[in-house]
């Protein structure tokens, strides 16, 4: 309990950073006119100041450097090269654009100085499929795909007031504690100085008023690169099970506290692929774009995700001895349900167009109109009655509620 301090203060320092830094940040933004507008794939109704993430970046950097100065913390200076990297890539991003394949590229150098200079890397699969140490070559392989996912999840998931923010402090509160209770201090600080510096800005994205502001992509990707650092660490410190307050199953659980935003990242992905589009394409298919056509408000949006994310949590934990794919077949199954809930409601009430390229529910436009003249074609030739085709599109239509 005598690192508890450090904890303290780390989170403290860092709210306080925060709260501070916020309002500054929105005086420049407002002198300089970097908002962002409102277009056809935004949430926003009128232009709002970004770069929010400036003041969660300066925060963290400050909390988590003071919080570990009484603490050894192995990789840090790297762990901070790489997350300072993401902060310039998303503040040209905000001000100037800069492609996807750019931006790529920027992820797979910060994936290389984690694995190589930071020496944080998965070497161990937990049992999954018989598979325990791994291989370097598949080792940096599935450590950079994570590290590039989780990134991109958090930059995703950036579509409403709060959401990015109010899931980044569940989940960094929740391996925070974990790290706590079982003794690694120096990633316990790293977590909470994150909660502290997303709680400041929190505040002023979901309550402001005069001093409202966005993260924009200078947060979302620090958030990422940070999240998959915490990640990375809370499955490799779960490989000894015979270490108090071990967890079982480590990547099933990190996968059901990050569901949502994995999910439905994996999910827009999917659309966009089959819609034969860049899967970094913006588009207004994410879940909770649904809940804003059910009549949600951005505040109401975020705190049911929220929700939602923390209530799943609870039985993925208390399911950890089950297995990976035991609870992994518990997590799909119930998250692909949840998933499906407002898509149902929506078609229910015929709140949207079955091709609406902004918001597809059921079977993506191209790959629906695909299937069915390919059907058609075959029944021609074949000489079928053309009511299979109407119970197959609407067995189709049926089925695709994600």
């Amino acid at each position: 309990m005598q690192e508890l301090p450090y904890i303290i203060l780390s989170f403290v320092l860092a709210l306080a950073i925060s709260l501070y830094a916020v309002p500054v940040v929105i005086r420049i933004v407002h002198s300089l006119k970097l908002f962002d507008k409102p277009n056809e794939r935004s949430a926003a109704v009128c232009p709002v100041p970004t770069l929010g993430g400036i003041a969660i970046f300066l925060s963290f950097l400050f909390a988590s450097s003071i919080g570990l100065s009484g603490n050894e913390m192995p990789g840090f200076i790297y762990i901070i090269i790489a997350v300072t990297l993401m902060f310039f890539v998303g503040l040209k991003d905000d001000i100037l654009d800069i492609s996807p394949y750019k931006k790529i590229t920027a992820q797979l150098i910060t994936a290389f100085i984690i694995i190589f200079m930071a020496k944080i890397r998965f070497t161990n699969l937990h049992g999954f499929l018989g598979i325990g140490d791994i291989g370097m070559v598949f080792s940096v392989l599935l450590t950079a795909f994570v590290i590039i996912v989780l990134i991109n999840a958090f930059n995703l998931m950036d579509g409403i007031d709060g959401l990015a923010a109010g899931l980044s402090i569940l989940a960094a509160t929740v391996f925070g504690s974990w790290f706590f209770i079982s003794g690694h201090t120096d990633y316990a600080i790293l977590s909470v100085s994150l909660v502290g510096a997303i709680a400041g800005f929190f505040y002023y994205n979901v309550y402001g008023k005069a001093n409202k502001i966005f993260m924009g992509d200078t947060g979302s990707l620090v958030l990422g690169t940070i999240m998959a650092v915490i990640v990375i660490k809370f499955n490799e410190l779960n490989i000894d099970q015979s270490q108090p307050f071990a967890i079982a199953s480590a990547p099933a659980v990190s996968f059901g506290i990050l569901i949502y935003p994995l999910a439905d990242t994996i999910r827009v992905f999917i659309i966009r692929l089959l819609q034969s589009k860049s899967p970094f394409e913006a588009d207004k298919n994410h879940l909770h774009h649904r809940l804003l056509t059910l009549g949600f408000s951005h505040k109401s949006a975020t705190y049911t995700i929220i929700a939602i994310n923390t209530l799943f949590i609870l039985p993925v934990f208390a399911l950890h001895h089950i297995g990976i794919v035991g609870l992994m077949a518990f997590i799909v199954t119930v998250g692909g349900i949840l998933f499906m809930v407002p898509a149902y409601f929506i078609q229910k009430r015929h709140l949207i167009e079955k091709n609406d390229p902004q918001q597809q529910l059921l079977i993506p436009g191209s790959t629906y109109e695909f299937l069915k003249n390919r059907r058609s074609a075959l029944q021609m030739a074949q000489k079928r009655p053309a009511s299979k085709t109407v119970k197959l599109q609407t067995f189709l239509q049926k089925l695709n509620l994600w």
